[in-house]
């Protein structure tokens, strides 16, 4: 079990709110929302039924745990109104960390209150002289299936990573992590009208997530879900309801439905145009720079369709305000990081005879169970503080950019960003620095305030600016996206795509795995190996896909003698393919002296002297007869480097390439 910040626990309300309208829906009309003197909604109308899935999607701050709040009867509406079907009972995560004595079982059964009413009443009427009082709960047990309501709770302790010898242990033997599920347990116990999550995934790791996903799917209730996990919104949503500049917009559809429209609406408003073009040229830039690159071909090609899916998505983020580029490092040394027979842990090893070595260009997924080690090895990576035995070589030039959620607790309360910033880079200018800053939304007098009071996500985007800032060329992070919204994680996914160091990320955000990893490596078991199937091929594992098997052995590629096959086939695949690998590259460095020359040419041809005198006129001659012939040369070179790429590509399809 790990450690993580308590979740509140769950609870349910009956609500009398309205009576006047007896169709079964959550209804706002004109609806204004204030906190304080910020206006953060209004004039807000939405219509939620019955078996309907909603996304509320914003910016943090926008307004989506206050509405929330609103529903659960803890603010008031500053205008219109807000209805709910009388007697409805609504199931939330409350605010109150879970603590007691009480088994983790009975814990989770008190989220049914009528059941437990209903069990309380059957022991009052134990003696059996009122014979119609007790046929009549016994009648009632029947119908809510109350005599199963026990292997029902097993079920989602079960589904939430629970094993069965530890559901009769007390609520205060768990870790924070833990309880957060308990809490999540007992509001998916409740047979609510409306359930109410807001981030349920935090906390969660992917087995739990795909076993969430299912479960909210065969929801009948009316379901309302703040996440920034947009896998889950699109695998449960079927509208989303998305908060902007004041204004609710509510869409039919996933995620990636709302996205695609409100991409149509945002590329009809010229003032979005130019950042939409830049974003788009952003995108294409990176798969045109990659495409053909040999050493890229594969890990480029197995993301295109991601990148021209984004390509389409990239006007719904036109306003965003995170736009940063992870800077270049200086130094970029072959072999960063290489760990021999490593074991990792802290009294004892939670993860053996790791045996890895990080590349420049490596981009590698950890996937794993939560408490498999895998942020424990990530640590051992970037400090070598967890390992206990083994060899741990860090290259001396390496730089090493290490984002942890502990590190949020690390900024000194009293400082600025601005001031953080400085005292790392003391050379950088305050201009620059407030440039930098606002990259990350960091603009205005925000940049000169204490962080004391900063949310999860304004801490998040700090520690992650400071990193970049490092330009580190090994990147470590263990659970970036966690507290970041969804704007922010996009910004984050593009500026990792462009990053040209190497990369190790935990995460259970599956959007950015596929989306900036080349590579997966499976924790599992207390062994880090090769995981050579896709993120999906993982997942369905975890999930237990019985359609598809893939056994844990085989998912961890822990067969010594099917990974010297491997190599072996590997090696001969290189042999056949390295006379194009070898021509491509030559014409690639032939390509760039030719651009060198060309570029040396156009600066002379720059020099406004050169037009001036009339004595020059031959010189002026010279020149544009060298520019013509260095573009001749230039565009030859890249016409006879794509052919050359072409036939790499056909030599790598035919000699089975992965």
């Amino acid at each position: 079990m790990y450690n993580a910040p308590a979740m509140p626990v769950s609870n349910t309300r009956m609500v009398h709110r309205s009576t006047t309208h007896r169709t079964k829906m959550l209804r706002l009309e004109n609806l204004g929302l204030r906190r304080g003197p910020y206006l953060l909604i209004e004039d807000a109308n939405l219509r939620v039924h019955p078996g309907q899935r909603v996304g509320l999607v914003g910016r943090n701050g926008s307004g989506k745990t206050s509405l929330f709040a609103l529903i659960r009867g803890e603010l008031e509406a500053d205008a219109g109104t807000f209805q709910v079907p009388p007697e409805s009972i609504i199931a939330h995560v409350a605010q109150e960390a879970p603590a007691g004595d009480r088994a983790a079982l009975d814990f989770v059964m008190d989220g049914d209150a009528e059941l437990r009413e209903l069990q309380e009443g059957l022991i009052r009427h134990e003696d059996g002289t009122d014979h119609q009082a007790l046929a009549n709960l016994h009648e009632r047990m029947e119908a809510i299936d109350g005599y199963a309501a026990e292997a029902r709770a097993g079920r989602l302790l079960h589904g939430l990573g629970f094993s069965p010898d530890v559901v009769g242990d007390p609520v205060d033997s768990f870790s924070g992590g833990w309880r957060v599920r308990l809490a999540l347990a007992r509001a998916l116990m409740c047979r609510s009208d409306l359930l109410l999550l807001d981030e349920p995934t935090n906390h969660l790791d992917l087995p739990a997530i795909l076993w969430l996903e299912q479960w909210l799917k065969a929801y009948t209730g009316m379901l309302m879900v703040i996440s920034h996990d947009r896998d889950l919104l699109d695998e449960v949503c079927t509208h989303i309801a998305h908060i902007a500049q004041g204004r609710l917009h509510f869409y039919t559809g996933n995620y990636s439905e709302f996205e695609s429209r409100r991409a149509e609406h945002l590329a009809l408003r010229q003032a979005m145009y130019e950042k939409q073009q830049k974003e788009i040229r952003h995108i294409q830039g990176f798969i045109d720079r990659f495409r053909y690159k040999a050493t890229k071909a594969r890990q480029a090609q197995s993301r295109v369709k991601m990148l021209e899916r984004m390509t389409t998505i990239a006007p719904a983020h036109a306003d965003s305000p995170f736009h940063f580029d992870f800077l270049q490092p200086e130094r970029r040394p072959q072999s960063l990081l290489h760990m021999e027979r490593v074991a990792v842990g802290y009294d004892s090893p939670v993860v053996s005879d790791v045996r890895l070595n990080i590349a420049a260009g490596a981009r590698i997924g950890l996937l794993g169970v939560n408490g498999a080690g895998k942020s424990t090895l990530v640590k051992a990576m970037a400090t070598g503080d967890t390992v206990l035995t083994g060899t741990r070589t860090l290259h001396k030039d390496a730089v090493v950019g290490y984002f942890a959620q502990h590190q949020l607790e690390l900024l000194e309360p009293s400082a600025s960003p601005m001031q953080h910033l400085l005292r790392q880079s003391p050379k950088i200018t305050e201009q620059a620095a407030r440039n930098f800053l606002g990259g990350f939304d960091f603009g205005d007098d925000r940049v000169f305030e204490p962080v004391r009071p900063f949310s999860g996500g304004e801490k998040a985007r700090l520690v992650l600016a400071l990193i970049v800032q490092q330009r580190p060329n090994l990147l470590l992070l263990d659970e970036p996206t966690n507290h970041l919204d969804l704007e922010m994680r996009h910004a984050l996914t593009l500026a990792l795509q462009d990053y040209s160091g190497a990369l190790v990320v935990i995460s259970h955000d599956r959007y950015l795995l596929r989306s900036v990893c080349d590579e997966l490596m499976l924790v599992h078991d207390g062994r880090c190996d090769e995981f050579e199937h896709d993120l999906d091929h993982y997942a369905r594992w975890v999930a237990g896909d019985t359609r598809k098997p893939v056994s844990p052995q085989s998912a961890a590629a822990a067969s010594a003698d099917e990974r010297k096959a491997r190599r072996r086939e590997d090696a001969e695949r290189r042999r056949r393919i390295k006379p194009y690998v070898d021509r491509v590259a030559e014409l690639e460095k032939r390509i760039v002296r030719a651009r060198r020359n060309l570029n040396q040419v156009q600066e002379k041809l720059a020099d406004p002297s050169l037009y001036e005198a009339g004595d020059r006129k031959d010189e002026l001659q010279g020149l544009l007869f060298d520019r013509a012939r260095a573009k001749g040369q230039l565009d030859e070179l890249e016409d006879e480097c794509l052919a050359a790429m072409e036939k790499l590509e056909e030599a790598e399809a035919t000699t089975g390439s992965r």
